[in-house]
């Protein structure tokens, strides 16, 4: 097929939200555009055995945790190869070395599935069509991809 849909890049996703309603809309909304969600979790410590234990494309992170930082996970992701985006009320200091960019709470379900796609294109080597104002995508995405 010729003009068919190119081949993903981001499959598997680690959804890590301590807030109930915006863990399941993420993951519902991410697998409706068909993902894979490989777990939803709300602590540094499952995260950490779910990147230890399953292969994972991309980690949606939120920052405050119960039991300590998304930051911390973040590093684990970075080991791994992972992609990493921060969504959070706020960004940390130093998410542009850990990730590829920030996702601003509060967000909707179109905000995520855009800035998958976005992430999806810096990884094919392309600048992406359409960020939501709520997403900033961070110049290190474009440097680890050249």
């Amino acid at each position: 097929m010729v003009f068919g849909r190119s081949k993903r890049r981001i499959n598997r996703i680690l959804v890590v939200e301590d807030e109930a309603l915006i863990a399941f809309e993420t993951e519902y909304s991410l697998e409706s555009e068909g993902f894979e969600v490989v777990a939803t979790v709300d602590t540094v410590a499952e995260a950490v055995r779910v990147l230890e234990t399953e292969p994972v494309d991309l980690a949606l992170l939120d920052v405050t945790l119960s039991d300590g930082s998304g930051v911390e996970i973040a590093r684990v992701a970075a080991e791994k190869g992972v992609c990493v985006v921060f969504a959070t009320g706020s960004c940390p200091g130093d998410a542009d070395g850990l990730a590829h960019g920030c996702l601003s709470k509060p967000f909707g379900a179109r905000e995520v599935t855009l800035v998958v796609a976005a992430i999806e294109r810096v990884l094919a080597g392309k600048r992406p069509r359409k960020l939501p104002p709520t997403f900033t995508l961070f110049e290190r995405a474009f440097a680890a991809n050249a």
